[in-house]
């Protein structure tokens, strides 16, 4: 069960890293991913805070791979609750010192990199649970100064909930988060 895991999360995570990658480099998917980007601390709560449509294309990426493979249903749950546990721990304002497993797995001291107003720093580091695709692809950025405090994007982005749902649909100029 325990390599049916981790062979699930390594398919699906490859899904999630594209979906997560065009998310930062494709001006139209941007638009729907600064949302979440749009906070300029992290905490937990975060790890819900997505655009709706941004949700969508990454479930559809992550899991629709999972499920194009024939994956059973009790490892896509087992990797669901895995991802939702990352995805809390790596929003969490906490520091943690995780030293070469900064090279596996997504970590807060990673995620907070990616969070960070500077592109080549936060065009970086788009794996969901592993790190694999980011180390594969040369996306991966750890740096031995402390991450950013200042996080957050430059565009405005509405306080409310309903502004930010409707934001990315008027706002065509937007660009892609690219260097």
């Amino acid at each position: 069960m325990v390599i049916q895991i981790l062979l699930g999360l390594v398919i699906a995570e490859f899904g999630f890293y594209w979906a997560h990658r065009l998310g930062h480099e494709v001006r139209p998917l941007w638009r729907f991913h600064a949302v979440h980007h749009s906070v300029t601390r992290l905490w937990f709560v975060n790890t819900g805070r997505f655009h709706f449509i941004d949700t969508l294309v990454s479930v559809a990426c992550g899991l629709g791979l999972a499920l194009a493979v024939g994956m059973p249903q009790d490892i896509i749950v087992w990797c669901s609750a895995i991802t939702a546990f990352v995805g809390l721990l790596t929003h969490a304002n906490v520091e943690m010192r995780t030293g070469p497993f900064d090279y596996v797995f997504n970590t807060p001291a990673l995620h907070r990199w990616h969070h960070s107003r500077r592109l080549e720093e936060g065009n970086s580091n788009y794996g969901e649970n592993l790190m694999l695709y980011d180390v594969l692809f040369g996306t991966l950025y750890l740096s031995a100064r402390r991450p950013p405090v200042d996080i957050g994007i430059e565009e405005h982005m509405p306080a409310t909930l309903g502004r930010q749902i409707a934001w990315p649909f008027r706002r065509a100029d937007t660009p892609a988060r690219t260097a």
